[in-house]
């Protein structure tokens, strides 16, 4: 699922956060959807560079890992996501104060 708001849905950091909140309430708390998000996005980030050298392949869904041949998204990226990682941690922080989420309220 991850992957597929990644590529399909073109969701960063925080919105894939925001959307995971809504899908994966239920089975998992906020700050283990914030660890996942920031960690796929860790790894996402390292291993960016690696799918500008690897050979096409036959694309069977629309989400794939190969690199689309026209890709302009940068492929060195900054692991930290900073900003990305700011407004999740303030998410979670306002969630704590708060004691749940009101999306509507979050810029």
């Amino acid at each position: 699922i991850l992957g597929r708001l990644r590529k399909i849905d073109k969701c960063g950091p925080y919105s894939m956060f925001i959307k995971l909140l809504h899908i994966w309430s239920d089975r998992k708390s906020p700050e283990e959807i914030a660890d996942k998000v920031k960690r796929f996005f860790w790894y996402y980030s390292v291993n960016r560079h690696k799918q500008t050298v690897s050979t096409p392949s036959y694309h069977a869904e629309q989400y794939s890992p190969d690199d689309n041949r026209f890709d302009l998204r940068p492929f060195l990226i900054d692991p930290r996501f900073s900003w990305a990682r700011q407004k999740i941690d303030g998410v979670l922080a306002k969630m704590k104060t708060d004691g749940k989420l009101s999306t509507m309220s979050i810029d």
